[in-house]
């Protein structure tokens, strides 16, 4: 391990490899000299960035895994061609997630309407998997000497979504953001906090990136009204986010375990 490389030759899991944020994961880990796992459902189709990461390195540093973080098979099996492909990873980010874009074209409805089932779903996906892949692969790194697990979570996890960011979107009823995301991100950042006192002992570090909004394809009123609510004037963009995952995985961070790290500008500040 080098200053320069401060995860060189080290392996690293990531889970929803192919969306939106799971290609600034992995190439952080990469460009600091690890080998990556990419892991996402199957038949799950390569983001433009995800893409664009993988013309960059070739099958010696990133391979790719189907794995559906919500079926225990799928990823004890997952696990099992990791280990046999590319060895034991020291690194496990759990990056899998749903959440609700405005655009997304979902169906709406009031929070008294709210289907239970829409609810029930998130959390399956955001907490459940996170926590079945945090066993499977968790467990495989206190049987060999350790490593670091950074859970990602949200901003939202300690604050209500300002719903008045939305409501320049037209349709009736008007876009609300569901309650689900924050409270399973919640209940990630504090499961992480037990993982870490559970297996600090074993050499297993376990904390949460929370990151604020990232910069991407939202309209214009949308991006004003966020940047005026965050002390730095702006949204996250990748680079903002690489640096902090690669303290937490290396042994930069090597005393820190059950923190959450929020990477939001400022926001949560006031």
């Amino acid at each position: 391990m080098t200053a320069s490389l401060p995860l060189a030759g080290e392996l690293a899991v990531v889970t929803g490899a192919l969306g939106r944020l799971g290609p600034i994961w992995i190439e952080g880990l990469l460009d600091a000299g690890a080998r990556v796992a990419a892991l996402d459902r199957p038949g799950s189709a390569a983001s433009g960035p995800f893409a664009a990461v993988r013309a960059r390195f070739d099958d010696s540093r990133l391979k790719t895994f189907e794995c559906d973080i919500t079926q225990r098979h799928d990823v004890t099996s997952a696990r099992d061609r990791v280990v046999a492909e590319m060895g034991v990873p020291k690194v496990l980010v759990n990056n899998a997630g749903v959440d609700q874009p405005p655009d997304s074209g979902t169906s709406r409805f009031t929070i008294e309407d709210m289907p239970v089932e829409m609810f029930r779903r998130m959390v399956d996906v955001n907490l459940v998997g996170t926590f079945q892949v945090t066993q499977i692969f968790g467990a495989l790194m206190t049987a060999h000497g350790g490593g670091s697990i950074v859970n990602i979570g949200s901003l939202y996890a300690s604050v209500s979504p300002d719903q008045r960011f939305y409501n320049h979107f037209p349709g009736d009823p008007p876009f609300l953001k569901v309650p689900a995301y924050g409270a399973s991100k919640a209940g990630v950042v504090n499961m992480s906090r037990y993982f870490a006192t559970m297996w600090g002992r074993q050499g297993v570090r376990v904390n949460t990136l929370s990151p604020g909004g990232v910069l991407g394809a939202q309209d214009a009123d949308f991006k004003r009204k966020y940047s005026e609510r965050v002390p730095l004037g702006r949204l996250a963009e990748a680079a903002d986010l690489k640096g902090p995952l690669v303290f937490l995985a290396s042994n930069a961070s090597s005393y820190v375990t059950g923190h959450e790290l929020r990477v939001d500008g400022g926001f949560t500040a006031w």
